[in-house]
């Protein structure tokens, strides 16, 4: 598992896995926000949670048709089919290496950029937590989207057609959290149900992700 992990990071950093594509896509869309929204210091501060969740999320779909995509191409994945390490496990690793080329810059950037938006300073403690708690769900996630997509020509559109409604709730819940800690009405319920989403994912996909990976096999 741990072999797999590293030859999984250094093939994101590499063949531009999405480590530096998600990190300039995320600065991209923060920076023109207020050109977009105008420079009222009050709407942004507003807006601003909810900009950066969708951003962050947006930036961790660009990479999410490699995570598999690869492996099938040069036969890699049909090998680790047969390996003693279950799909299962082969699932739950890429899960996590995406998060970690792709959800942890994010949620690391995130604050910073949030001096963009004119963020409240109560903001950043809570951003960070709900992108800490709710990115790996999104790894988990279109991990197993592409393992519906793997094989597919030009199955990059299909699978965020697929992967964005299973984001909803996540986008919604960390959002909130965010806001609610600003507010002062209580964050702990928004983020213990992001939680709870994340520790299904990682409770149920890896399961859908090898069961899809084994009909696409076949």
């Amino acid at each position: 598992m741990k072999a797999l992990l590293w030859r999984d990071l250094a093939l994101a950093v590499r063949a531009g896995g999405g480590f530096g594509l998600g990190l300039a896509f995320f600065l991209i869309v923060v920076v023109l926000v207020p050109f977009g929204v105008g420079p009222d210091r009050s709407v942004l501060a507003l807006i601003a949670p909810g900009i950066l969740w969708v951003a962050a999320l947006l930036a961790a779909l660009l990479s999410l048709d490699r995570i598999f995509a690869l492996d099938f191409e040069d036969g890699s994945l049909a090998l680790l089919a047969t390996a003693p390490l279950p799909l299962e496990g082969v699932a739950l690793i890429k899960a996590f290496a995406h998060w970690i080329t792709t959800g942890l810059p994010l949620t690391l950037v995130a604050p910073a950029l949030g001096f963009f938006l004119n963020m409240q300073p109560a903001a950043y403690a809570y951003l960070l937590v709900s992108l800490a708690i709710g990115t790996p769900a999104l790894s988990m996630i279109g991990s197993f989207g592409a393992a519906l997509t793997v094989g597919l020509r030009r199955g990059g559109l299909l699978l965020s057609l697929l992967v964005l409604p299973l984001y909803v709730p996540t986008l919604i819940f960390g959002a909130e959290a965010v806001r609610r800690g600003v507010d002062g009405t209580g964050a702990a319920a928004p983020l213990m149900l992001m939680g709870a989403i994340t520790l299904g994912c990682f409770a149920l996909l890896p399961f859908a992700a090898a069961a899809v990976l084994r009909i696409n096999l076949r």
